[in-house]
């Protein structure tokens, strides 16, 4: 006879998944995360967080890896964060990435391979771009101007980016911690870099893509720089898509 309050197993058993799962999905929209950072964000303590990381870990959704510093580098040893693997990413999204692939294999092969097939590619990345980004540009025109690049990270959130916006060192910084087409890109750059050139379009500046989950990192970011506007025909991108930033 069980407990008077004692739960079955199978409903500690529901619990205790639902729990790993939120541990997941914070991962998912916030980022590479410390122990730390999701104990806060679930009201968990870190010792029951360590728990469901090492379960996470076995079952190959997250890895642990050194926290990714940007500019000057303080003492101390980088913290360990914790990122979703490719299989972890797989399990948030069903994706039709091999249809996806031979399709674009396809263009690049019927324009002639080469140069002139990597063309085409790009072509074709910037056009289905271009029509993203029509709900884009209405959300960041109606925002005043210290406040677009946080209006483009909810538009995009709304396409299941989990995107935010935050400061920066003479700038800001536009972090989506998930991407649809993760994968696709891990072959075709040209996604990556079709979406830098929107983002320079809509917000009317120079950006650059300082790291791609396409190339291995857990977040995508885009640095924008606090500078004066410039006009859609001035403005220019610069993306390290497919390499890692120097």
């Amino acid at each position: 006879m069980k407990n008077v309050g004692e739960a079955p197993q199978e409903e500690l058993a529901t619990g205790e998944r639902s729990t790993r799962n939120r541990v997941a999905r914070s991962i998912l929209d916030h980022g590479p995360s410390t122990v730390a950072d999701l104990a806060g964000r679930l009201g968990l303590t870190q010792a029951a967080v360590r728990r469901h990381l090492d379960s996470l870990v076995h079952e190959n959704v997250i890895e642990a890896r050194e926290q990714r510093v940007y500019g000057a580098r303080t003492r101390g040893r980088p913290a360990k964060v914790f990122a979703l693997t490719d299989c972890g990413r797989d399990a948030f999204d069903q994706s039709y990435d091999t249809l996806a692939v031979d399709a674009l294999r396809w263009i690049e092969r019927t324009a002639g391979g080469g140069a002139a097939g990597e063309a085409a590619v790009s072509a074709f990345a910037r056009d289905r771009l271009e029509a993203q980004a029509e709900a884009y540009r209405t959300a960041v025109d109606a925002a005043p101007p210290e406040e677009r690049t946080e209006a483009l990270a909810k538009a995009l959130s709304a396409d299941g980016y989990a995107a935010t916006a935050r400061s920066a060192p003479v700038g800001e910084q536009l972090c989506q911690h998930h991407c649809p087409v993760a994968h696709v890109a891990e072959q075709y750059p040209q996604l990556c870099e079709a979406e830098t050139e929107v983002f320079s379009r809509l917000l009317g500046t120079h950006v650059q893509r300082l790291a791609t989950i396409a190339h291995g990192d857990g977040v995508c970011t885009t640095f924008i720089p606090h500078s004066a506007p410039q006009t859609t025909t001035e403005s220019a991108s610069t993306s390290t898509a497919g390499r890692n930033p120097a």
